[in-house]
């Protein structure tokens, strides 16, 4: 039975797409970066300049970018993701590596460029006495270039032989220089001939990517990509559409924070999904790589488009209530399912298509 049908959503079958995510198995293809928190506290001014002199307490490292994409399909397949990318010969390329591995993702495929430093965002956060924890700078460590030539040619080698090794494949694009032409247009033709589910989560010029199984931009980057703000319904569904002519996408998943999200099909179904949680919204970072890693395994595991957004949903609607890149469970979406109003999902394509 469909999940689809005049405003009918099935949650059983919901919930049995939530206890097949172990068996699918995800190649994410994309920018690793590893987000550093330094953590002191503050009680003087420094005499040599107008700033804060901040006690050192604790640094924690956390999977950023493609790598908290990595390990939200981790937590949700139980180990079963790879990742494939480079990173640089230094200290924060080796605690990248060391804390996927911890995580249980497989870093076979992540390999080390000498000309590049690792992608790395230091957020030093600091507080007085009896005061809340708050950002004083980032400082972000990355090279914008596209990778080498050598580099290249050895990730798209490797794609070739492991392909099939996966049954899915996840391109997380931030804009660091992964992503080149070659890399995108070989990963999608090999989904392509060996009938592979092919996601992207891109923040520019989504044009780029073409005919892959599903696009998961947020609205900003559509309206950029499109060059025209989405300030209504009528401006909406026509970004979706022209979205979909644009890329030759099979589907579009268009997310909008509070607003939740939504999908237009090729074959001319929409669906608008409200957001499941707009009140216990403690921290949105990397909720759209959680909404991606989990798209691609709800689709590799044979759900529709409705089910694995549905499913994206719920996941970015728990992990929007933990601080940092969080993660979600099988476990976490099965308990949370059960309280889920399926009702509000609208099916727009029988006045749209």
């Amino acid at each position: 039975m469909n999940c689809r049908g005049k405003g009918v959503f099935c949650r059983d079958k919901i919930k049995k797409l939530i206890h097949n995510l172990d068996k699918a198995r995800v190649l994410v293809i994309g920018d690793f970066a590893l987000d550093e928190m330094i953590y002191g506290t503050s009680h003087r001014i420094s005499r040599e300049a107008p700033v804060l002199i901040l006690k050192y307490e604790k640094t924690n490292n956390i999977l950023g970018a493609a790598s908290n994409a990595a390990n939200n399909i981790s937590k949700l397949n139980g180990g079963k993701v790879s990742a494939m990318g480079v990173i640089g010969n230094d200290y924060h390329g080796n605690i990248l590596r060391e804390t996927m591995i911890k995580e249980s993702v497989d870093v076979s495929y992540l390999y080390v460029d000498e000309t590049r430093q690792t992608t790395t965002k230091t957020r030093v956060l600091g507080c007085s006495t009896q005061s809340v924890t708050q950002q004083i700078i980032r400082v972000d460590r990355e090279v914008r270039m596209p990778v080498s030539g050598a580099t290249e040619t050895k990730i798209i080698d490797t794609m070739r032989k492991v392909i099939n090794d996966y049954d899915g494949i996840l391109l997380s694009d931030y804009g660091i220089g992964m992503m080149t032409p070659d890399i995108i247009s070989e990963a999608t033709k090999l989904a392509s001939e060996n009938g592979k589910i092919i996601v992207v989560d891109a923040q520019d010029d989504l044009q780029r990517f073409k005919n892959v199984t599903l696009l998961t931009p947020n609205q900003p980057d559509v309206e950029k990509t499109l060059g025209y703000k989405i300030k209504d319904r009528e401006t909406l569904l026509k970004a979706g559409q022209d979205l979909l002519g644009m890329t030759m996408a099979d589907s579009v998943l268009i997310t909008r924070g509070g607003e939740g999200m939504i999908l237009f099909e090729k074959i001319g179904n929409i669906t608008e999904i409200p957001a499941f949680n707009r009140t216990e919204v403690f921290d949105v970072t990397g909720a759209g790589d959680t909404v991606a890693g989990t798209v691609v395994l709800g689709l590799c595991s044979g759900g529709t488009g409705v089910e694995a957004a549905i499913l994206g949903n719920l996941a970015a609607s728990l992990v929007v209530r933990k601080f940092g890149a969080a993660t979600t469970t099988q476990d976490e979406l099965l308990q949370n399912m059960e309280g889920l109003n399926l009702d509000n999902i609208l099916d727009l394509s029988f006045n749209h298509c």
